[in-house]
């Protein structure tokens, strides 16, 4: 017997050098098994959270309207409810004169005419799976959509022995629905938000939504996998020779930005040309971002959030070559979709970033909207919130050609609403 085991009585010494390896394998073998029952129960956490989050307590109803309401700089809107009969619409797209398509998360595109909610949908996408980052999301039209009636939706794709990809896809409006739908880009992540933007240039952005747990949120950070990236593409799904990783070993050519976790909202700034981003911290670290060509944005090696269970996610918010968000919260609102408004009905809001929020710290009927003002340099010089007293969730906000301001409620019986100014009383 080792002189070791003599002194301490480990009940792991042995006299057979093949005793103490069989007993060293079984130790090494629960660790493995440890390994993987924290995984699983990460795994079945976020599961938990999300049907957690589908249990949410229903909101009072949405009236009529309109309603009225104040707001800073001598501001005073009003909001109506233009549609009813919606089930958890993500995103909405404005045709030509008016008529609106909106993309519904169980795969359906439904059609508002004249305020007409029409009971028949224009098309039906085969989706995967439908709760929370997974189904029918994003719904874009071409930059030249009078010429070419093309439209962009992103959904999660059933995939044989994965579950589901996060799928971009084109299709084309004959003026009563979408036909010749095809799929673009199929991606390699399974899960997370998908959002779809143009440039100036005409270069289609999207988001490919990162993994919201800890168990593999380092995929973020891997240029060979799509997961937690914004990729850029021509209108036909090809890679430009412009991107920034195009011929670097061990990158994926169509990765634009990296470091990203679940991106809910992304929009052209019209005022200078960049693409702007917002995604959602775990537990407070929802950040919007300017999109830069080969940059990282840190998730989740730098975050201001915590993880659902309270540790934090790092312990430095920031690190050198890694950006910073222009605009962050702790507590989370849940970022969701967001405009820059441009038009003339307010003129106060003119240049300012509308952010929809889902829930404010995890605490169930505080859904937002925040109105952020920026500065000549596009620093946030102040932030207001608006539509909290409806308890709804928002999952859309866009500007409509009519200068008003138009939101998507993600709830099971949802309202498209429109803002627009108070008339004054004298």
């Amino acid at each position: 017997m080792f002189r070791g085991c003599e002194l301490t009585g480990s009940k792991f010494c042995s006299s057979s050098p093949f005793e103490r390896a069989s007993r060293v394998g079984r130790t090494q073998m629960l660790y493995r098994i440890s390994f993987v029952l924290w995984l699983f129960l990460a795994i079945a956490g976020s599961y938990a959270l999300a049907c957690a989050q589908e249990r949410r307590p229903a909101p009072p109803p949405v009236p009529d309207g309109p309603l009225e309401f104040d707001a800073a700089e001598n501001v005073r809107f009003r909001v109506s409810a233009v549609t009813r009969g919606l089930s958890h619409p993500w995103a909405l797209a404005f045709l030509p004169g008016g008529d609106v398509l909106v993309a519904e998360r169980a795969g359906r595109v439904r059609i508002i005419r004249k305020g007409v909610l029409d009971p028949v949908p224009v098309a039906t996408i085969d989706v995967a799976k439908t709760f929370t980052l997974s189904g029918l999301m994003d719904i874009v039209l071409h930059p030249r959509f009078a010429e070419n009636k093309t439209v962009y939706l992103t959904y999660n794709k059933a995939a044989p022995n994965s579950g589901r990809m996060v799928t971009l896809s084109r299709a084309r409006w004959n003026g009563n629905k979408l036909v010749d739908i095809q799929d673009l880009f199929v991606s390699d992540a399974r899960i997370g938000a998908s959002r779809v933007a143009f440039d100036r240039a005409g270069f289609l952005y999207w988001v490919v939504g990162g993994p919201p747990g800890p168990a593999d949120a380092m995929a973020s950070q891997d240029p060979m996998q799509h997961t937690g990236k914004i990729l850029r593409l021509r209108d036909d799904g090809t890679v430009p020779d412009s991107n920034p990783f195009v011929g670097r070993a061990g990158y994926k050519p169509e990765i634009f930005s990296l470091g990203h976790r679940n991106s809910l909202g992304l929009t052209l700034n019209p005022m200078t040309g960049d693409i702007w981003e917002s995604e959602q911290g775990p537990q407070g670290g929802d950040e919007v971002n300017i999109i830069l060509p080969g940059r990282n944005y840190g998730w989740p090696v730098v975050s201001f959030g915590r993880w659902y269970e309270g540790p934090r996610v790092s312990d430095n918010p920031y690190r050198d070559g890694m950006e910073l968000p222009v605009v962050y919260w702790v507590p989370s609102i849940a970022t969701s979709g967001m405009t820059f408004y441009t038009g003339d009905k307010f003129p106060q809001w003119k240049g300012n970033l509308f952010v929809g929020g889902l829930q404010q710290g995890r605490i169930p009927l505080t859904g937002q909207i925040q109105r952020i003002v920026f500065n000549s340099r596009w620093e946030e010089i102040a932030r207001e919130p608006m539509l909290n007293s409806l308890k709804q969730r928002i999952r859309e906000i866009r500007e409509g050609p009519d200068g008003f301001l138009y939101v998507l409620t993600d709830e099971d019986v949802a309202v498209l609403l429109r803002i627009e100014p108070a008339p004054r009383t004298h």
